[in-house]
């Protein structure tokens, strides 16, 4: 090797090294009274590259007064704890300067449909509903931090001003009660993303678009039919079908009758399309 062709890969290694290092480290706050789940997910998330526990807390109170004292990030907020439970922590970040709030993710055992537009209403980016996967909450973790702080959800929707497709879908999944932490649900959320990219590929549902996203994730075609399937069976269960047809304006699903998979993809990614040319 010349001295010219190992001082340019010295060169480009010191760049590779550089970058590296000025790479902010996320900083994670998590709140929880369950000490056993707060320790599992404070050592999860601390063999994590490009995450740092920032600290934990028991309790609401102690979780402002961490964050009064450094700089968070991201918060894994539970809402129901002894003192000031979740919603009054999110209450007073509302107080805070913008700059010391941090990007909050509930994550608790309550799905009620009220608690999770009142956490959304509060500024939360994410609810999750235990128990909770936690290679999903460390993608959300990621997501959050990389969203400005003000992109939180908003109540349940397919397209309020502002928001982003996937943020469209997120809100809608929720007020349907499509539990985040459940594969179908990124599933769901990945197939109605490529039909509205490629809408020919709902026409092709078994042999191109499961397919493309048993490669996405990593899994097998028959898998991420029945994770939809279940998906979309958790949410009939439920009885919030109505979100659906408030989103829409009129009745398009009806409580008695559950959707084929490929209707219930073509049926949202075919309204966000028209909402995204309107």
């Amino acid at each position: 090797m010349t001295a010219e062709a190992g001082e340019s890969a010295g060169e480009r290694k010191e760049i590779r090294e550089g970058s590296r290092s000025t790479m902010k480290t996320i900083q994670l706050l998590i709140v929880d009274d369950h000490d056993e789940l707060r320790r599992r997910m404070a050592e999860y998330f601390s063999q994590q590259a490009g995450i740092s526990v920032a600290g934990e807390a028991a309790g609401g109170v102690e979780a402002l007064k961490k964050i009064e004292e450094g700089s968070v990030d991201v918060m894994l907020l539970d809402l129901i704890m002894p003192g000031l439970d979740g919603f009054g922590v999110m209450e007073k970040l509302q107080r805070m300067p913008e700059e010391k709030r941090p990007r909050v993710i509930v994550v608790t055992a309550l799905s009620r449909e009220d608690f999770v537009r009142r956490a959304v209403e509060l500024g939360a980016m994410y609810y999750m509903i235990k128990p909770i996967d936690l290679q999903v909450l460390l993608e959300r973790v990621q997501e959050a931090a990389s969203r400005p702080a003000d992109a939180a959800l908003r109540a349940p929707g397919l397209s309020p001003a502002g928001l982003s497709l996937e943020d469209r879908i997120s809100n809608l999944f929720l007020g349907m009660g499509i539990p985040a932490h459940i594969k179908g649900y990124q599933y769901l959320r990945e197939a109605i993303r490529l039909v509205i990219e490629k809408p020919d590929m709902i026409g092709g549902i078994t042999k191109e678009l499961y397919p493309a996203i048993a490669r996405r994730f990593s899994t097998s075609s028959s898998k991420v039919e029945r994770a939809i399937r279940h998906a979309i069976e958790v949410a009939w269960s439920r009885g919030r079908v109505e979100t659906l047809n408030k989103a829409f304006g009129c009745r398009v699903a009806h409580p008695d009758e559950k959707p084929t998979n490929g209707e219930f993809i073509a049926l949202i990614a075919d309204k966000l399309s028209m909402d995204r040319t309107a």
